[in-house]
């Protein structure tokens, strides 16, 4: 028994052992996977993510940038679409016929439908930030076209976050910024954004008063912007002074502004005197408001001098003789040299060749052998089939042949190509003509008393001067500038400068019976493009076309 028994003791210790053993081999196992979980975790939290690559999605793509830039998510301004004004509902029509027998009335204050004008918000949702977008189909996410931002603080990192989602906007045209606190660097930040948007056109700051007043970053040569409104910034002389200089310089000029509007700011004669500096030598501008500025008759009078003629200043008379000089030898500037003589213009007869009598006998001699070796060797190269060169220069010969003979058959006709019909670029030849850029400096000019004087801006079409302080003096300057203009158009009409159209005036210390007041808007009158006069009968009076 006590054998027995002392078999069964060693058994059941070692079958303890080998439970334990599994135990801790186990317990080791798990040791080491949550190790190297905490490893792979610590590796993952070290590592720098990914950089996000935007899509064109906005909606998306803000989202995505807010998050990775530590915002959360209940800070995240959502980016909703802009409220719309509901549309008027067709007429009845009268032909129409009610298939539905009318029903007997009901009391309308049990039935009467919910008023559709508004639409109900939890409390402060006014309040909290948000982005507005309107966009050309709402199911479409990549279709945004504008963009509108009102009343939260644009800081640094939501300028980063702009950085990379504006340019991938394809459709993107429009951006509105009201009340956002822009400062100067995030200022100058948006300004280098926008030239990356490709049809970024219309933008609109306002109420953003900065004490730096960079406004000129935005007009600069590389800026795409065409319709800009500044309304409400307190701009004063000196912001005036910088868009002045970055509407246009003697050198320089910016190419794609055709409407700006200063309205609502703060400065005076100096600042609009500088505004009328750089309108001197700019032909792009169409539309300006000066509106609710504190410009008096003085201002008006630049204004008057600008629109009607100037005389040039010694910068602008030196560089008008450069640009004639380049204008009548187009090679400078290129590195070629200018043609020895005048003569060299000619078509009849080329500048080396003077006359046939300066030739030497000699040289005719050597002329006459050398014409003979070559027409020796044409011979032989004929005779054994013609070397490599000829049959390019031959087969060059026939294509341009072919081309011309193309030319005078098509000539006055729309010609076709596969290209154009499976709708890929038309060719050259049917590209319309592009207007080229306007130099003041090179228009006609006349000599007064030592002095050489140009016609004045006559591109500007709209000018809003109205709420300011311009009296009769600045009143009476500007009609002379439109009578001028009109004078003008009359003897040498422009197809491309019309002259002012539309002028504005109103709430100026400025009688209404003013007999110069009449006159302007007579004449403002004629010049409106919708304006049509009156029909005269048979007899000699007028008829209202009317009835």
């Amino acid at each position: 028994m006590s054998e027995a028994g002392d078999a069964k003791g060693v058994f059941a210790s070692a079958a303890k052992k080998v439970k334990m053993g599994k135990r801790v081999e186990k317990a080791l196992k798990e040791k080491a996977a949550a190790s190297s979980s905490q490893e792979a975790t610590e590796e993952d939290a070290n590592k720098a993510p990914e950089p996000y690559t935007c899509i064109g999605h906005f909606d998306a793509d803000f989202t995505e940038l807010c998050r990775r830039a530590g915002l959360p998510p209940t800070e995240i301004p959502p980016v909703v679409l802009r409220a719309k004004r509901p549309g008027t509902p067709p007429p009845p029509d009268p032909k129409a016929k009610d298939p539905t027998p009318p029903e007997e009335p009901v009391d309308v204050a049990e039935e009467e439908p919910k008023p559709k004008t508004y639409v109900t918000k939890e409390k402060y949702s006014y309040f909290k930030p948000n982005i507005q977008v309107e966009m050309e189909h709402e199911e479409k996410p990549a279709t945004v076209t504008e963009i509108y931002i009102r009343g939260w603080k644009i800081d640094d990192m939501m300028v980063d976050i702009f950085r990379n989602c504006f340019p991938t906007i394809e459709k993107l045209n429009t951006i509105n910024l009201w009340n956002v606190g822009l400062t100067d660097k995030t200022l100058r930040d948006l300004a280098a954004i926008f030239p990356q948007c490709p049809n970024l056109k219309n933008v609109s700051i306002e109420g953003n008063p900065i004490a730096e007043e960079p406004w000129a970053c935005l007009i600069g040569d590389d800026s795409l912007i065409v319709n800009l409104s500044l309304r409400h910034n307190e701009i004063t002389d000196r912001g005036a002074s910088g868009i002045g200089a970055a509407l246009s310089t003697v050198t320089t000029c910016n190419k794609n502004l055709i409407s700006l509007n200063l309205s609502h700011n703060k400065f005076s004669d100096v600042g609009a005197e500088a505004v009328v500096k750089g309108l001197r030598m700019n032909r792009v501008l169409l539309c300006l408001s000066l509106a609710s500025n504190k410009i008096t008759d003085k201002g008006a009078v630049k204004f008057g001098e600008l629109l009607s003629r100037f005389p040039l200043t010694h910068e602008e008379v030196v560089e008008r003789r450069k640009l004639l000089s380049d204008k009548g030898s187009p090679d400078r500037g290129t590195g070629k040299s200018p043609p020895p003589s005048r003569r060299a213009e000619s078509k009849d007869r080329p500048g080396s060749v003077r006359s046939g009598s300066h030739l030497d006998k000699g040289d005719k001699k050597r002329d006459k052998s050398s014409k003979k070796k070559d027409s020796k060797k044409d011979k032989d190269e004929g005779a054994k089939g013609g070397t490599k060169k000829d049959d390019k220069w031959k087969k060059g010969a026939k294509a341009v042949m072919a081309a011309e003979t193309v030319n005078k058959t098509t000539k006055g006709k729309k010609t076709t190509s596969s290209k154009d019909k499976k709708g890929g670029a038309a060719p050259e030849s049917e590209s319309p003509d592009m207007v080229e850029a306007i130099n003041p400096l090179l228009d006609s000019v006349e000599s007064i008393d030592g002095q050489l004087w140009i016609p004045g801006n006559r591109s500007i079409i709209n000018l809003n001067l109205s709420r300011n302080e311009i009296g009769e003096a600045g009143l009476k300057s500007l009609l002379l500038a439109l009578q001028y203009q009109i004078t003008l158009a009359n003897l040498a009409p422009h197809p491309a400068l019309k002259g002012l159209m539309r002028l504005s005036l109103g709430r100026n210390p400025i009688r209404a019976d003013s007999e110069a007041y009449q006159k302007l808007q007579d004449l403002l009158l004629t010049r409106d493009p919708f304006y049509k006069p009156q029909a005269k009968s048979p007899d000699g009076e007028v008829q209202s076309l009317v009835g």
